[in-house]
């Protein structure tokens, strides 16, 4: 036995070298913590991608604390994306209890508690900074694949984008390019099948439904000015990376207004920061907690998307680590880019589930010191099976960890905590103002009046103006009683008239009714 965990000892120093890493835990065998077995993940390899799988209540949220700790802590900026609101408390100094001292013992560490510059940011009317983006930064191709839109349907939206663009007009929110749709399906058709084409009503109105399931989850918030600048992403406060919190805890019952939010982010980092080749730690880390949200609901051409730009945006010095239960909730052309993969313990309460275990541990590194099926049923809390890449890009070896406890407080801050954090933000102040500029909606708008007063001007010329309906001219003509109900003694009088018929009506019946008196409510609605 002896000459076995030598073996392994050796074997986990060769695999994680200590420069230039991230400390995680200390490896186990048989029962026993190494901690000359240290788990440390090279730095430069983080733009590689990464997952942290296993049940609910395995440890998952605290590995993603612990591991955006030593990324802050070695000057990283972090985007974490907050489902369940249960990651603020990265903002505030832990508290050492036994547990804590027990597993820095094992681990032959020592524990500090310490709070990490924070950030809280929000794609609806949760408090912090306001992330939004415009329709014209979409792009045609973009919006079209959120709104799941086939070939014609998205012709359609490029001739907008198009016709806009020609005319000038700015299409920032949806509103601006709801109205585009009307417009050319009306007032400015002849204009567009002149320059552009015939467009189906059809198409346009079926578009202008799924606009409106869009507006439904949220995306009227979203759309809008002033966009959210993503360098705002790469600040360091005190050498520390700057810990950006995306508040999403609203919407988890709205997957299309994530993924449109996760795509457009992925789609603007990749757009705005230059290629960095390799580099000795990456630029930012993006965490995507819950990250089954962003694939359940996308369609094939979303999740083609997806995968590019998950692809792409590493050599952006970009790395992004889904936090997830089981590693098959990630398509499995993701999931085959991951470098660095955090497996806490699965459960098997169903056929489904031992199959998604048999599936799992074969997309690990065989080994020779554990049964990867069997063990990865029995992890305790905070521990996990870890393998990451190493320098060389070939995968670690596969080792049982038990993993370093978190510094910051292991909980949420208070609301009082939470308002003087956001409180003090420049960000916040810097986004919090909605911008409604002169757009596409308002300068259509003022075409659309305009060739109404044109058309009417001509057909009163012409002799050709068509008269009006009985029912508009007794818009136009009102009644006497009408006249006299806008009159506001006549309204007074009436009223008057009214009570006193009341009474009248009620003295006939027997009731005499008496000034302030309550009805007696005997049932359901006091009848």
């Amino acid at each position: 036995m002896a000459k076995q965990s030598d073996a392994f000892t050796k074997k986990m120093k060769e695999g994680y070298p200590s420069e230039g890493s991230l400390f995680l835990g200390c490896g186990k065998f048989d029962g026993d913590t190494f901690p000359e077995a240290k788990v440390q993940i090279p730095l430069s390899t983080l733009n590689r991608h990464g997952l942290i799988a296993g049940a609910t209540g395995t440890g998952k949220t605290k590995t993603l604390q612990l591991l955006t700790e030593a990324l802050s802590d070695e000057g990283v900026p972090v985007v974490l994306m907050d489902i369940k609101g249960d990651l603020s408390g990265l903002g505030a100094e832990g508290e050492s209890n036994d547990k804590i001292e027990e597993r820095s013992k094992l681990l032959g560490v020592s524990w500090k508690p310490t709070s990490y510059p924070v950030e809280f940011l929000s794609i609806s009317k949760e408090p912090g900074v306001r992330l939004r983006a415009t329709v014209a930064e979409f792009g045609p191709i973009l919006l079209s694949r959120i709104l799941e839109l086939n070939e014609t349907q998205s012709s359609v939206v490029s001739l907008v984008f198009k016709y806009c663009d020609d005319l000038g007009l700015p299409v920032l929110d949806l509103k601006d390019f709801k109205k585009a749709l009307q417009y050319i399906n009306d007032e400015g058709k002849k204009e567009l099948e002149k320059e552009y084409g015939t467009v189906s009503s059809q198409s346009v109105s079926i578009i202008l439904r799924k606009l409106m399931d869009l507006e439904s989850q949220g995306g009227e918030d979203f759309f809008g000015e002033p966009s959210f600048d993503v360098e705002d992403l790469l600040k360091t406060d005190s050498k520390k990376g700057k810990i950006s919190i995306v508040r999403l805890t609203d919407i988890q019952t709205k997957p299309r207004l994530f993924s449109t939010f996760m795509l457009s982010l992925l789609t603007e980092i990749y757009a705005n920061f230059p290629e960095e080749g390799d580099l000795e730690k990456p630029k930012l880390v993006l965490f995507i907690d819950e990250a089954h949200l962003v694939f359940d609901e996308a369609s094939s051409d979303l999740l083609k998307q997806l995968e590019t730009m998950v692809r792409l945006i590493r050599s952006k010095g970009v790395g992004i680590i889904f936090c997830t239960q089981f590693p098959t909730d990630l398509p499995k052309e993701i999931l085959g880019q991951l470098g660095l993969k955090v497996q806490h313990a699965l459960r098997a309460f169903t056929a489904n589930d031992r199959k998604a275990i048999k599936t799992a541990s074969e997309n690990y590194p065989e080994t020779d010191f554990y049964d990867t099926k069997e063990v990865i049923t029995e992890l305790g809390i905070g521990e996990a099976f870890i393998t990451a890449l190493s320098t060389k890009g070939a995968p670690t070896p596969l080792v049982h960890t038990l993993l370093s406890p978190p510094k910051s407080r292991m909980g949420t801050l208070t609301e009082k905590e939470l308002e003087k954090l956001i409180g003090g933000s420049d960000l916040v102040k810097k986004y919090e103002t909605t911008l409604d500029r002169e757009s596409a909606h308002e300068m259509l708008t003022k075409k659309m009046e305009t060739i109404a007063e044109e058309t009417e001007g001509a057909e009163e010329e012409s002799g050709t103006k068509k008269p009006k309906s009985k029912r508009a001219q007794e818009k136009e003509d009102p009644s006497f009683v009408e006249t006299l109900s806008k009159n506001p003694l006549a309204r007074e009088v009436g009223r008057t008239v009214a009570k006193e018929v009341t009474r009248g009506l009620l003295g006939m019946l027997g009731v005499t009714p008496k000034r302030g008196s309550k009805r007696k409510k005997t049932g359901l609605f006091g009848f």
